[in-house]
This record gives structure tokens, C-alpha cells and sequence, in this order.
């Protein structure tokens, strides 16, 4: 299939969005990007891209601070966290043309809800990203490894879109495949999100000494059962091979040295956590489809709890500002 240029908007240019627009950016296609603390380095100095495959640097990036001064694009790229969502609609709305599309690369459930909500079911994809990166100082992205994105129709099946946007994104040296059921992808990334960013996130420990302990790798693996169950009793297309599944993802995840999810660098900084997304709504629909998930939803309970309350005072903290300013 021949590669086609688009004109890309990045919405959410943290260490997912800085990382694939770079690569895509490098490969020929016409990125812009929404910035808002990298914006003046990257307009001195371009971006740098610290990689395991190879460092880079782009002197000439487009970056702008509003969405209204990027415009109409042909494809809307959202890495946004999604506890910033209540923004999302007023950042996408100014890019969208007659044939824009959005693919949103974030975590968890219920974003392409929310964006087909407005924009119509027919814009609408849905991606996974297995990426391990993280951002830098202003005007530099750390690549630590992996970086596959799995993408489909949030309708579901199989389209020429998608097959296009698979196309675009191995050309950029992004490994991707296309999908026809978006839904299964969703919940295979959060059989590893569950209870690796929660865990991390509460204890303060990486993956690797996380696994390293024989209780705590043992209650991964419970979690993930759970997520699995969850997942099992939606309307997917092919059910997912729990064992099998669980022993790839501890086996993937032995591999990555020292990985801190991006959950637990969220909580080190003090920024507010991805838990609807991730926690909320899958608890939601799997008690929908009468599944409990009782450690699961035991580890939601404590991750709210932390986030709300200040380990220094003994009082509930008002996280309003934080998530106003985080979102900025």
C-alpha cells in the first residue's frame, strides 16, 4: 500500500505524543504539534529523541500553544492523559476538517465514547500503545523501548483507514497492526495497566522490583485474572487465552530493567492519576456483566484514597488546582 502524507495534529505531546510524532515527523509526514512546556525549547532548539534504536534530532519542529492557531489537520493524534479529559473536546474541536479523523492513543475505556459523543462515530479509531518512554528536559524524549501501537474502527472491523494509518506507521518505523476489534485490544493493554501502574504507582516501586518479590508477582498475576474475566464477559470477538496471555505479559515485563509506568512517575511528580479511565469504567462494566474484581477494585479504592489525601497533614488535599494546571 503506498504511503500516504498527511497533515498530523498531536493533541497531548507528553512522552507518547513527543515520541510518535518525532518518528512520524522523520518519515515524511507533515506533523504539528499542541505544546505547552516544551514549547519554547523545541522552538530554539527542535527535538531530541533519546532511542534505543538511535537518537535523533528534528531542528525544524511546528509546535503551536493553542489548537486554534494549528488548525484543520487530516489526522488528530490524542496522547493526552485522560484525566484531562473535560478539556479534550474544546483541544480536538478547531483541527477538525470535512475528512479529519481522530485516533486516540489513550489509556483505558470510554475515549472514543467520549469523541464519537461529539464528533461522530464514523471519525472515531482507537489505539493501544505499548511504549516504554519518558520525557526528558524541555525539547528531549527518552525511547526505553518497545513502542508497538495496535489500532482499529472504534465501530469495529476491519477498514482501508486503518490498514492506511498501519501503512503510515511502519513506514515511520512505529511497528502497528490494524485490528477488527478495538474493544479486545483495549482490554489486553489493561490486563498489564491494572496492576502495573496501580501497584507502582501505590508502592512507589518499579516493575522490576515489583516482580522481584514472589507475593507481589503472585498478586500481578491474580489481578490479572481478574482484568481477564473482565474482559471475557464483554462482546469481543475472541476471548482472551488467559493463561497464555498472562505468562507473555510477565515474561515482556522481565524484561524491562527498572520500567517505572507512567502512573507511578505521575504520582512521584504530584500529577493527578488516569483512574477513571483505567480503574473506574472497566470495574463498571465487568459488574455490568456481573464479573467482581475484588482486588482490583480494592486497588482502586486505595489508589483514590492516596490521591486525595495528604500523608503530611492527615487531611483530604483539594486536587482541583493540580488538575487545572496539569492540563494548561
Amino acid at each position: 500500500m503506498t504511503v500516504k502524507k498527511l497533515k498530523i495534529g498531536i493533541i497531548g505531546s507528553g512522552a507518547l505524543g513527543l515520541y510518535y510524532g518525532a518518528m512520524l515527523q522523520r518519515s515524511g509526514q507533515d506533523v504539528r504539534f499542541l505544546l505547552r512546556r516544551d514549547l519554547s525549547a523545541i522552538h530554539q532548539n527542535g527535538l531530541q529523541v533519546h532511542s534505543v534504536h538511535g537518537d535523533f534530532h528534528l531542528p525544524q519542529v511546528v509546535g503551536y500553544s493553542t489548537p486554534n492557531e494549528m488548525g484543520p489537520v487530516d489526522l488528530v493524534i490524542i496522547g493526552l492523559k485522560t484525566f484531562a479529559n473535560q478539556y479534550l473536546i474544546d483541544l480536538v474541536r478547531p483541527l477538525l476538517g470535512a475528512q479529519t479523523c481522530i485516533l486516540t492513543l489513550q489509556n483505558g475505556l470510554g475515549n472514543e465514547e467520549l469523541l464519537a459523543g461529539e464528533f461522530g462515530v464514523d471519525r472515531v479509531l482507537g489505539g493501544v500503545a505499548f511504549l516504554c518512554s519518558n520525557r526528558g528536559e524541555p525539547g528531549h524524549v527518552h525511547h526505553l523501548g518497545e513502542g508497538k501501537v495496535r489500532l482499529g474502527e472504534f465501530h469495529g472491523g476491519l477498514s482501508e483507514r486503518s490498514r492506511q494509518l498501519e501503512t503510515i506507521f511502519n513506514a515511520a518505523g512505529i511497528p502497528c497492526e490494524a485490528v477488527d476489534d478495538l474493544q479486545r485490544a483495549r482490554w489486553e493493554k489493561l490486563v498489564w495497566n491494572i496492576p502495573f501502574n496501580g501497584l507502582c504507582a501505590l508502592l512507589q516501586q518499579n516493575t522490576t522490583e515489583l516482580l522481584s518479590h514472589a507475593e507481589s508477582r503472585q498478586l500481578v498475576q491474580e489481578i490479572m485474572q481478574e482484568v481477564i474475566a473482565g474482559a471475557n464477559a464483554q462482546p469481543l470477538k475472541e476471548k482472551i487465552d488467559g493463561p497464555a496471555f498472562i505468562e507473555r505479559m510477565i515474561y515482556l515485563t522481565d524484561q524491562m530493567n527498572g520500567y517505572q509506568p507512567s502512573m507511578m512517575i505521575d504520582r512521584g511528580e504530584g500529577r493527578p492519576l488516569e483512574l477513571n479511565a483505567i480503574y473506574a469504567i472497566p470495574l463498571q462494566r465487568a459488574e455490568a456483566a456481573e464479573i467482581n474484581m475484588p482486588k482490583t477494585k480494592m486497588l482502586h479504592t486505595l489508589l483514590d484514597f492516596s490521591e486525595h489525601f495528604q500523608p503530611n497533614t492527615g487531611s483530604l488535599r483539594d486536587l482541583s488546582s493540580l488538575k487545572i494546571s496539569a492540563c494548561k
